[in-house]
């Protein structure tokens, strides 16, 4: 697996691997706009993305197959707060030929070590539907420990979603105590 920033020439690919798992991911994301898959609001999402980017607040990445180089999904630490906070959200997101096929996890681990070392966070968080039994599964893996639940959280595809919140501390994945 491969992470790397999107840039305006993976709208195709983007727009096809999300096209195709549509129905697989619905269930898990805020509700699409009638032009989610448009090129236009690629271009916007990439324009958001670097000025996330720029403000420090936010880093996105496409998750790639080494072998291939087919887009097989994507990742983003966001929400990322220094001083006394020092914590940041990973959310993610997994094209449905490519689930359950590890990808998500090399992903998550390489994406939770740059967080703890290079970033220098102390604390990432990231939040769950309960009956997502796919990403609890990355989770507890990654060694994310879940806190508690969330009421009506986050609006996700209409309805407001319950969410499982996780979080992994920068000692716990230092000493390898929490791993899955």
């Amino acid at each position: 697996m491969l992470l790397r920033a999107p840039v305006p020439s993976d709208f195709q690919e983007w727009a096809a691997l999300r096209r195709e798992s549509r129905a697989f991911l619905e269930p898990w994301e805020p509700r699409w706009p009638a032009d989610e898959l448009e090129r236009s609001s690629w271009r916007k999402r990439i324009r958001r993305y670097r000025e996330e980017y720029d403000a420090g607040s936010a880093i996105a990445f496409m998750i790639f197959e080494r072998e291939s180089g087919k887009l097989v999904g994507g990742i983003t630490i966001g929400n990322i707060r220094y001083g006394v906070a020092q914590s940041a959200q990973i959310g993610y997101w997994m094209g449905e030929p490519y689930a359950g096929k590890g990808f998500m996890q090399d992903a998550m681990d390489t994406l939770v070590s740059h967080a703890f070392g290079t970033m220098r966070l102390h604390r990432i968080e990231a939040a769950c539907i309960p009956r997502n039994a796919r990403s609890i599964r990355v989770l507890e893996k990654a060694g994310f420990t879940r806190e508690g639940l969330l009421r009506s959280y986050l609006c996700i595809n209409g309805t407001w979603q319950d969410h499982f919140i996780y979080a992994l501390i920068a000692d716990e994945h230092r000493d390898g105590s929490k791993r899955g």
